[in-house]
Formats: structure tokens, sequence, C-alpha cells
């Protein structure tokens, strides 16, 4: 028996059916363990588990028979005899189908496992993350649909179905149903380019359609894109109905750091303050990470009903031009109130008859505890997330 062992062994062909009767093995096994699933809650776990080890000795004396038998070992009749009875019964339609479902089943979960592994986790927002994930998740679930429909056929040629005559129908009834589904086939082809240019991905913060909607890319495949508004609603857009993207996190964002002083304000010193504060900023540690550029300061480029409107530039990283802005706003307020420089608040002058009666809105100067404020500190960190107005 070892001379007919060790010749049959060295034979490729046996080795290839040996792999092949291994996944199948393993195939089934995992399917068996998902139908033991389902009786959780209906039998106790240490029957559940004994059921569990009952079905791996099953699998395991299953493959070790078929093995006996296509190495052809006639001299041990009972593994022989139960591996020519399966490979018999795995050649009938029930078996078939069994092996079909267990395959597919675990094609469905290494597509799952794989793509997790080969793709990892990131937090950092950069475009390669956004693209990978993005294209992640269209992969997997189109992979997810081939799957699907060649389980479909395999499992219909199994039961004796001609499949080929089968798929003549379904493409002229796919075609049927094409011209009435062009908004379907409009939304596909429009994400497919959103895809191949990269226009945005999942984690881009957008606007679409000229400011109709916005938010947080949640999700994005070839049929829609889902975003996520601040508070928490999420906008389900086909593609098809996009027009126009603005994307507010693709390679580099701006901060525009505006701040208005009144008209009675020393401009000169006020853009000494901008210039300082926004200086400040760039070379403190903490948010020196965020800026691609030095500051750009603009100077005065309003002289508005109610102030003066000066503005600096900030070029940062994508999506931290919500935090970076928040913290300027901060620093400003107060430099301006130690340098004595009045941000306007509502003033207006109505005119009766021939003589200007001026009518002031005023409130007490309850500003004077600001000017020992540390700017430099702040006591909480500004949040990163987006402002609502841009989702308008």
């Amino acid at each position: 028996m070892l001379d007919i062992l060790l010749v049959q062994l060295s034979k490729p062909s046996v080795w290839l059916w040996l792999t092949i009767a291994l996944v199948i093995s393993y195939a089934v096994h995992r399917f068996g363990r998902l139908l033991l699933r389902t009786l959780r809650g209906q039998v106790g776990p240490q029957m559940l588990l004994g059921l569990k080890w009952l079905w791996l000795v099953v699998v395991v004396v299953g493959y070790v028979a078929y093995a006996t038998y296509k190495i052809y070992l006639p001299d041990v009749p009972v593994l022989f005899g139960l591996g020519q009875s399966i490979a018999e019964g795995f050649r009938n339609t029930a078996g078939q189908a069994v092996v079909i479902v267990a395959l597919a089943l675990i094609a469905w979960r290494m597509v799952g496992t794989f793509s997790g592994r080969i793709v990892p986790e990131d937090d950092e927002f950069n475009r390669r993350n956004v693209r990978v994930q993005t294209l992640k998740g269209v992969v997997e679930s189109t992979l997810k649909v081939i799957i699907i429909i060649i389980s479909l056929i395999a499992g219909l040629q199994a039961l004796g179905v001609n499949a080929t005559s089968l798929l003549a129908g379904v493409s002229v009834l796919g075609l049927a149903v094409g011209f009435g589904a062009q908004s379907l086939i409009k939304d596909v082809f429009t994400g497919f380019f959103i895809l191949l240019e990269d226009q945005y991905g999942v984690g881009d913060v957008i606007t679409v359609n000229n400011g109709t909607l916005g938010g947080n890319v949640e999700k994005l495949n070839l049929r829609l894109t889902a975003l996520r508004a601040l508070d928490g609603t999420v906008h389900l857009i086909p593609n098809g109905q996009i027009n126009t993207v603005s994307v507010s996190s693709k390679d580099w964002s701006r901060v525009v750091a505006t701040v208005d002083v009144t008209y009675n304000a020393n401009i000169n010193e006020a853009l000494r303050v901008l210039k300082a504060v926004s200086d400040e900023i760039y070379a403190d540690g903490e948010w020196r990470k965020f800026f691609l550029e030095e500051p750009d300061i603009q100077g005065v480029t309003q002289l508005a009903a109610d102030g003066v409107t000066l503005r600096a530039l900030f070029k940062v990283l994508p999506k931290s031009q919500y935090a970076v802005g928040r913290e300027f706003n901060r620093r400003i307020k107060i430099a301006m109130d130690q340098a004595g420089i009045e941000i306007p608040f509502p003033q207006r002058s109505l005119n009766f008859g021939g003589s200007p009666i001026e009518i002031r809105l005023t409130r007490e100067d309850g500003g004077r505890d600001s000017l020992n404020q540390n700017r430099t500190q702040s006591p909480i960190k500004p949040s990163e997330s987006r402002d609502p107005d841009d989702e308008d």
C-alpha cells in the first residue's frame, strides 16, 4: 500500500484534486458553521459547541475519505468506499448546489477580508486615502455583484437549466429595461467619471448644484453619493443629478481671515495688529503644522457701511480651515481690544427734516477684562468640523 501511495502522490493531477477537495471541504465547513449560527438562542451553548465540533469531524473524515479514494487505496475499505460515495454524491445536482453555495459564501467573505487587509483604515486625510477608500467601496460592491451573478448561473446549470438561452432572454429584457432606465444609466456613467477623474471621494467636504446640498461624503459608488450634513442628516443624491460640485477639501484650503474696524480707528495700527496675530498663529507650533505658506496680509479690502474691512489669507491643509479660522477670530478679538481698536457694532443716523438727529445704539463697555486675556492660549481647542454656512 505504501508503494501505491508513493506512486499516486508523485502525480501532479492527484495533488491538484486534493487541493480542490481541500478548498471545497473548507467551503462546506464554513457553510455548515453559518447554518449552525441560526441555532443560537434555540439550543444551549454546550450543545452548539458540540455540534460545531461534530461538524468539523464530519468534514475532516469526509476529506480524508475522498483523498483515500482519489489516491486509490482500496486496501482501506471503509474510507475508500465512503470516499467513492462522496465523489459520486458531489457529481449529482444536490452536491454541486451545496458546493456552489459554499464557494459563493467563501468568496463573499474573502472580498471583505482581503480588501480590509490590503487597504487598511487610515485616519489621515489626504488625496491618496480619499481615492483608495472610495475605490475600495466600489470594487467591493462590484465584486460581490459578480459573485452573485456567477453563483446564480452556476446554480442554474447544476439544476439542469440552460443558462445560455436564459442569458439571451435576459439580455433582450435588459435592453428593453435599459430604455426605461436611462436615468439609472446616466447615474452609473456619471459615477464612473467621478471616480476616474477623482473629482471627489469619501471624506471630502462638498456642496453640489451651487450650494443646494452639502456635507461630508460618507459613501460614493457608481449610482449615488451620500452626504452627511452638519446636523446629521444624510442626503442621498443620484450621480446623474449632480451638475456642479464645489470641493472644500481638495489638495489645499484657504482661510479668509477678515476683521472689521470702525472708521474712527487707526487703520495703520489695525493692520499691524492683523499682521501680528497672523504671524503669531503661523509661528505657534500647535498651528504651524496646518499652514502650507506664510500668511498673506492683503490689507484694507472694503469700505463698508458699518466699518473698514481688513483681510488676510492663510493657505492651509484641506479640512483644517475651520479650526484655524476659529482660532484667528478668538485671537484677533483679544488683540483688537488690547490695542484699543474698536470693532464696529450697529450704528445708524436718521435725518428728520432739516436738522439731523443721531440715534446711536450703544452698550456699556464691558470689554476691559479682555485687556488681561492671554490670546496665545485658548481655554478650549477649536473644533475642526465645518461651518454650517459651507452647506448653503
